[in-house]
């Protein structure tokens, strides 16, 4: 039997940091090893003490054996945007470590597997390390070689819970739960569990970062933005989903699947849904608008590349003016791009989808609640406008499980299909003219196949035609088809959700426009700026064509700061595009690695820019 060495922990200067509930941690681990689970145990066990953490996962797009991450953000204040920097580092993995630990803030705690010597490559002198014999204790403790990998994890957790100070019996209750139903495996995990926090007890004394209990959850859930947006796609009646696998949009389509597995069966047990895997993105959309156009409520979920490819289809959407909804999970491009890494990249790509004047509706849900209402709205934007509507998730909202706001149903809502002439209307003998707009509202009637043996009936074609649907050519009749669409277009800003301020405490020329996941850094930014002296009014977009609030806050401020993650300030293009406003009054805060914007980015960006106005201001007073 191999033997087991004793922990080791070697204290460093500076003193480690010291914390209680405000801390970051992250788990270096190789993809494929069973730690998925373990670390999200981990992660719900802060939960358990009534704190708030956000967890994300960092994973390869590619192979099994590649470099992974899990990072767990503890904040009692509720900040659950990325904080920038790791506390403690939990580094399993050999492939990274000189990475990893350069990772680590001065003062912070290295916890590492003792079992070999450590290695010389990257350690430093301001930081604590942790070392537990985790390869020999497993060793001594399992024969086979699965148990060993699988259990060297729960040890570790347990490991964390007693260097943390986590109710040893919070883990115990998320064991039993992930093992429902499997009995067997229930004891030996909670063996590993033990095994983990007693050789960790010669440790504790080392590590100044604690969980103490709180009641700063509430009653939030937790869940991915993708499951999220599913449910809501549920609840906004749709029936039909056709797709084709992209990551990160693929869980939103198998949590559709479960959900009509449960809630759209009829009395007898028969499926009243059809989810369809096509043969590729362009088929996909293709069975969307066709039954859209049936009458059915129909979506697919994609990601940049399969936008790229389905502009043909959105095209026919807008100009046919057939309802239909596409769920955009985006991520780094461009072409395959960075498949696991998250970006706000398709904003104008989807704004203006396909060749010709287009412009579409977005929608920008900044967590999975409003994933949940935005996902629900989209269906009825999309009935009611007669067009194509987009829910812009990202990679980071829909595949990361987020703390947010319980989900709220009003049972009396009823769906909202717009301007649909049924039978009784067609045989009272009703005008009906397709692309006629009678209201003024740039939105015509429609009728559904079938709905009436004689009247009601039209060619749906992609080519110019008349108000009542027939082929036509004519210059001034396809104008004013197109003005109508613009119309259309206008009447749409009364039904978006309307943006959302914030403003400072007192006064100021300074703005700042944001949208989508970016809202919990920019909220905890705004704070730090406000420490700091420099007060800042904020309006989160939440949906384009932009509100006339928008504008007006723009002009309201001297300078409108515009916060996005991608690399050509497409929000920003889409605003001085729309709006005809000067570029120079809204400057850029650009982060477009990959990782979720933090807080620390966007406050040194706002300075540094704020800086720089500075200096260029005084240069200019001097040259007079």
């Amino acid at each position: 039997m191999q033997q087991i060495v004793q922990p080791l922990a070697r204290r460093a200067h500076p003193s480690p940091l010291a914390a209680v509930n405000d801390f970051v941690v992250k788990f270096a681990n190789v993809n494929g090893s069973g730690s998925a689970s373990a670390n999200g145990m981990f992660a719900k066990s802060i939960l358990r003490m009534g704190v708030p953490m956000s967890a994300r996962n960092i994973f390869p797009s590619n192979i099994q054996g590649l470099p992974t991450w899990y990072e767990v953000r503890i904040s009692e204040a509720g900040h659950l945007g990325r904080r920038g920097g790791v506390d403690l580092m939990v580094a399993m993995n050999p492939q990274t470590w000189a990475k990893d630990v350069a990772s680590i803030e001065p003062g912070g705690y290295l916890f590492y597997d003792s079992t070999k010597p450590l290695p010389h490559e990257g350690v430093r002198d301001d930081i604590t390390l942790l070392g537990m014999p985790l390869t020999a204790i497993c060793n001594a403790a399992y024969s086979d070689p699965r148990q060993r990998q699988l259990f060297k994890n729960i040890i570790y957790v347990g490991a964390l819970s007693a260097l943390l100070g986590i109710d040893p019996a919070v883990n115990e209750v998320l064991i039993a739960e992930q093992f429902k139903g499997k009995d067997k495996l229930i004891r030996p995990n909670l063996e590993a569990l033990a095994m983990g926090r007693e050789h960790a007890q010669d440790l504790i004394s080392s590590v100044r970062l604690k969980v103490r209990r709180a009641d700063a959850v509430g009653d939030r859930i937790y869940i991915e933005g993708n499951s999220a947006a599913a449910l809501g796609a549920v609840y906004g009646g749709a029936t039909v989903c056709a797709w084709y696998p992209i990551t990160p949009s693929t869980s939103l389509a198998e949590a559709f699947m479960g959900y009509c597995a449960d809630h759209r069966l009829d009395e007898a047990g028969k499926a009243r849904y059809a989810i369809v895997q096509a043969e590729d993105e362009i088929a996909s959309i293709g069975i969307v608008v066709g039954a859209g156009w049936n009458g059915a409520r129909a979506f697919t979920c994609t990601s940049g590349p399969g936008i790229s490819l389905m502009q043909e289809f959105v095209g026919l959407s807008y100009f046919a003016e057939i309802p239909a909804v596409i769920f955009d999970v985006q991520r780094g491009g461009p072409s395959t791009g960075m498949p696991t890494r998250t970006q706000q990249s398709d904003i104008l790509s989807a704004a203006y989808a396909s060749h010709g004047d287009t412009k579409h509706v977005l929608l920008f849900p900044e967590d999975p609640t409003e994933c949940f209402e935005m996902g629900a709205l989209a269906f009825d934007l999309a009935d009611r406008l007669q067009t194509m509507i987009f829910v812009m998730l990202d990679l980071d909202i829909g595949m990361n499980e987020w703390l947010c706001r319980p989900f709220v149903w009003d049972d009396a809502r009823r769906l909202d299909r717009g301007k649909v002439m049924g039978h009784d209307a067609l045989e009272a003998g009703e005008p009906f003219a397709r692309y006629r707009d009678i209201d003024g509202d740039g939105i015509a009637y429609r009728t559904l196949p079938g709905v009436h043996p004689s009247r009601g009936g039209y060619f749906t074609r992609g080519t110019s035609r008349d108000p009542d649907a027939r082929y036509s050519e004519e210059g001034p009749i396809y104008v004013a088809n197109m003005e109508r669409l613009l119309h259309k277009f206008e009447t749409a800003k009364t039904l978006i959700p309307s943006p959302v301020p914030r403003p400072a405490a007192r006064k100021t020329p300074l703005g700042v426009i944001y949208y989508g996941s970016t809202s919990p850094a920019m909220n905890e930014a705004l704070l730090s700026l406000e420490d700091d002296g420099i007060h800042i009014d904020a309006l989160r977009v939440r949906g384009f064509p932009f509100a006339d609030e928008v504008f007006a806050f723009i002009a309201a401020h001297e300078t409108v700061f515009v916060v996005e993650q991608n690399r050509d300030a497409q929000l920003r293009t889409l605003i001085t595009t729309e709006g005809g406003i000067d570029p120079a009054k809204l400057p850029s805060v650009l982060n477009y690695d990959g990782s979720p914007i933090t807080a620390r980015f966007i406050t040194h960006q706002i300075k540094d820019r704020m800086r720089a106005a500075a200096d260029a201001a005084g240069l200019a007073e001097a040259a007079q």
